[in-house]
This record gives structure tokens, sequence and C-alpha cells, in this order.
């Protein structure tokens, strides 16, 4: 049975001179119907050195159904490879940000936003066409602040379906009992949307490598809850970014000896990270 995203993966991974232009076309015309010059939403695409991944990103938004008037922004954040020119070939606004941080990128694309509602967008991930109508049906809410979904990765020579299966539930159900009490330690930047306004009051951190997400998360809890979308048809599939190449088995064992440390704090609120050295950008 074919999947959803399947033919999305005909041009992920290759590089923007092989993505065919008989494609390429169709998408940028899909894309330019799709902006509106008052939207509610809008979808901003960081990319960093993503030429590879971006035209299936886009090609998966260029195809999303929803009732409510959007507008996709993209941010070259800082970029060495052709990440620009896939931006430029697709007909997208986009800004460059040259400071490198996701952090930083998040930022200069809610400093352009226009919508009342912001959607973070990974250029290494694939969207489902119904992924910005079933988040909204949480996010406009008036007791919520924020909403972030659960998300798949996409089998490879390396990783089966089965395994993957197996790794994405004993993690969804970790999630799933560590966000009663820390929800921002459940929200990864690829599947999060949340209030522009309230957002705008509070930062979105620039001064560290990983967490900028969770850390706005937590910041946007003093206006509504956190709240998280289990739809299926709400979730998105990407890379290895956070497993890696080595097998799903050795990538389970590894997350469980992190995640066990401290394993208390998922029975604690807290409303302060204590950042670590580590991931902390030293300027």
């Amino acid at each position: 049975m074919p999947n959803w995203y399947d033919k999305y993966m005909t041009v992920y991974g290759r590089p923007l001179s092989e993505v065919p232009q008989e494609i390429i076309i169709d998408i940028r015309e899909r894309l330019l119907r799709m902006q509106t010059s008052e939207p509610l939403v809008s979808i901003v695409v960081i990319a960093y050195n993503e030429e590879c991944r971006l035209a299936a990103c886009l090609w998966s938004l260029s195809e999303l159904q929803t009732k409510y008037p959007i507008e996709i922004l993209g941010v070259n954040n800082n970029s060495k490879d052709r990440t620009e020119e896939v931006f430029k070939s697709f007909g997208l606004q986009y800004y460059n940000e040259v400071k490198q941080s996701p952090g930083f990128a998040r930022k200069c694309g809610l400093d352009h936003a226009r919508g009342k509602y912001y959607f973070c967008i990974d250029a290494d991930t694939l969207y489902p066409s119904s992924y910005v109508e079933l988040m909204m049906g949480v996010l406009k809410k008036q007791n919520v602040s924020c909403v972030s979904s659960f998300w798949s990765f996409f089998p490879d020579e390396n990783h089966s379906s089965l395994g993957l299966k197996c790794y994405e539930f004993v993690r969804d159900m970790f999630l799933f009992v560590q966000h009663f009490k820390r929800p921002e330690l459940c929200v990864r930047g690829m599947v999060f949307a949340f209030k522009v306004d309230y957002a705008r009051q509070v930062r979105i951190r620039t001064d560290i490598r990983r967490g900028e997400d969770g850390s706005l998360a937590l910041s946007l809890k003093k206006f509504g809850k956190i709240s998280f979308l289990y739809n299926r048809k709400a979730r998105p599939v990407t890379g290895y970014g956070t497993i890696g190449q080595q097998s799903i088995l050795q990538s389970l064992i590894d997350h469980v000896k992190i995640q066990g440390k401290g394993i208390t704090r998922v029975f604690r609120s807290t409303n302060h990270y204590e950042d670590s050295e580590d991931n902390l950008i030293k300027r």
C-alpha cells in the first residue's frame, strides 16, 4: 500500500539540478495560488544547507488542503549550498538570516510573519495535506497558546518500517506520559505552531544550540495550554537527525539511557530551564 509521501520522496535527497523542471513549475504555480494578501496563518520554512531536501518539503506544502488563508515564507539560515536558489526557483518569498542557529532562523520568520498563527516548518520534513487544518482545530481554541504534533520517520535501507513503528510506539508512549507535567519537553520545532501575539511578548532564544522550541513553549505556558495532536493524519515524516544511522535497537537503547537520567523530572512541573554549558552558544 503506497504511503502519502511516496511521490515527494522521488526528489528527496536530490540536488536542485536533478529535480525535473515540470515538477518545479507545478510546485511553483501551486505555491503562488496559495499565497494570500491577508493571511491568518503564516507557514515558515527554515533551511540550513537543505538544497537536497527543500524541494520535497515545498512540494508537500504546495498540496496542503485548508480553509484558512495562508502565507508560506522561507528563511535561508546562512546556507553554504544552493538552498537560496531552491527558494528562488520555486518563487517563494524568503529572507536571509546570516546569524547561525534555529533560534535566529525562527525569530527571523516571526519578525516577518503577517498571520495570527505561526507554523514552524523544517526543510527536511514532509507534511500531510491535512496538517494545517487539523493543527488549527486545536490551536484556535481560546485556552491554547501553542500546539505540537507527533511525527514519524520514513523507512530506508537502514531502518525498516516495522522497526520504526516499534521505536515510535515506545517514544510516543514516553512523550505521552511526559506531557502531563513537562509538555514543553515534548515539543519539536518541525511540528510546532503557536499564536503570534503571545510569541512576540516573550522571546525565541538564540543563545542555545538546541531546545529553542521547547524553551519558547515553556514561555508560552503563561498564556494558555501546550496542547498535543495525536491524529495520524496530522503526522509529518522526517529523516534521521534524532536517530542517526545506527540501528533502531541501538538508537532506542541510547535514548533510554539519555531519558533515564533524571527521569523524575517528568513528574515535576517547572517554569525554568537549567542550561547545560555545552548547549550555550558563546559569541
